[in-house]
């Protein structure tokens, strides 16, 4: 291994034990690749795609600690939120077609009274004018 890389793992390696600790120089803190990356002074694909083990590693901390790393949070909150809303417009949706039910029994009876008065209208051959006052 290069002595580059040696630098950069002892660098990683630091860098998440502060971000474990609770105490980062570099970064805001977050127990998140990108905050692990900022605080060893290294680009984010430098552990993504060189330093895999010690990203597995730093997320194996992070869940022996029992700590849910910022970005999982927020997922989980925005999957609350968005079960949450789905469980509303379900609701909504339900009640909607609950009504169109009602509507198309309306319909159905308007339709029958008014072939019903065709049917009747058609039938009358004369003509009875009203005749108003005088």
């Amino acid at each position: 291994m290069s002595e580059d890389r040696t630098v950069e793992r002892k660098n990683i390696r630091a860098a998440m034990n502060r971000l474990l600790s609770g105490t980062p120089l570099r970064s805001d803190g977050a127990l998140t690749v990108v905050s692990l990356a900022d605080e060893a002074e290294v680009k984010r694909h430098v552990l993504t795609h060189r330093h895999t083990d010690l990203k597995d590693e730093f997320y194996a901390r992070v869940r022996a600690q029992g700590q849910v790393p910022d970005s999982e949070r927020k997922l989980r909150q925005e999957l609350a939120e968005t079960k949450e809303r789905l469980a509303e417009i379900l609701e909504e949706n339900n009640q909607l077609k609950a009504e169109v039910k009602v509507f198309v029994r309306i319909i159905n009876v308007l339709e029958t009274e008014n072939d019903q008065l065709k049917v009747d209208n058609s039938r009358t051959d004369t003509v009875i004018p009203i005749s108003g006052p005088r």
